[in-house]
């Protein structure tokens, strides 16, 4: 199975215009040498943050376990990797459970990417709250990585991030349900100009605690969580779950990437006699950070908190 030896399966959401979801997550995932296949959980014009809204089309869990049982009958259901992404709906993320279940059992050595992708500090919760028992009794314990922001990780284990122990216990939680690797994507621990993100490893009775301070842009972006993931996933992979060189690796991405894409959307609303970029001068500027995500600038220096 050498040619399939980097295949991930990856169900989000998917944009016509734009990047998000699954848009945010495969040309970074092909250029670190995956092949993807894209479920789309949504398939919209653009994202919602645009002021006239979206129009499109939601996936169902019918129609998700059709196109697996497509897969399964021509026997092209062989993952390296499965990722998650935002899901809408309780039965549509109890069926990915049953599917992740199926192609575990498929390849025992799949490794389940979970982004529980829920809501954020601020806007609050933007999933229906009868999603988070599925999240805690079902997903949790088949992911293999975690990957949620301080808000989500505080709904997942019911517990509240004020410092970094509470970060560290957080973590140890969602260890207990069976996640080998937890990765707080972002915290409220930093200051005006850091975000903090924390990230632990714990399996077969040996842990790393791994902690990486990112400069903060005086912006907001869409589709950054999609694309974190995907990197992550991506070096994990490529440094065989180098914790600490993973992050390096990611944040020194998105870094440029965000710094492209905010260089962009001033120069665009400048010259459109703006006070402010659009939406869609926000978009993120992937295609033309290639260089950027094949081979990540240095600078970013991750802290190796407990090894042992």
């Amino acid at each position: 199975m050498s040619d399939l030896s980097q295949r991930v399966l990856s169900i989000q959401s998917h944009v016509v215009s734009g990047y998000v979801g699954n848009k945010s997550a495969t040309f970074p995932l092909q250029l670190l040498g995956f092949e993807v296949d894209a479920i789309n959980s949504v398939q919209f014009s653009n994202h919602t943050g645009y002021p006239a809204g979206v129009c499109g089309q939601v996936l169902d869990d019918t129609q998700l376990q059709e196109l697996v049982d497509g897969l399964n009958a021509n026997n092209i259901n062989h993952y390296s990797h499965i990722i998650n992404g935002y899901i809408g709906s309780k039965s549509f993320l109890t069926k990915l459970g049953e599917v992740v279940s199926h192609l575990k059992s498929v390849n025992p050595s799949l490794i389940y990417v979970c982004d529980p992708v829920m809501g954020d500090t601020g806007p609050g919760l933007y999933v229906p709250q009868e999603l988070l028992p599925v999240y805690q009794d079902t997903i949790l314990p088949l992911a293999d990585v975690c990957l949620p922001n301080q808000f989500e990780a505080e709904l997942l284990t019911g517990r509240k991030i004020e410092s970094e122990e509470d970060a560290l216990a957080v973590m140890d939680i969602i260890h207990s349900k069976g996640v080998s690797t937890v990765i707080l994507s972002s915290t409220e621990l930093g200051s005006d100009s850091h975000l903090v993100g924390l990230a632990s490893h714990a399996k077969d009775g040996k842990k790393t605690v791994v902690k990486v301070l990112s400069p903060k842009f005086a912006a907001a972006f869409v589709g950054t969580g999609d694309l974190f993931t995907a990197l992550s996933t991506a070096w994990l992979a490529r440094t065989g779950g180098d914790l600490k060189l993973a992050l390096e690796k990611t944040i020194g991405t998105m870094q440029a990437v965000l710094a492209r894409t905010m260089q962009h959307a001033h120069a665009a609303a400048a010259a459109a006699g703006l006070d402010k970029p659009t939406a869609a001068m926000m978009e993120l500027k992937l295609i033309q950070s290639k260089q950027e995500i094949e081979n990540p600038p240095g600078g970013s220096q991750a802290e190796i908190l407990h090894s042992k």
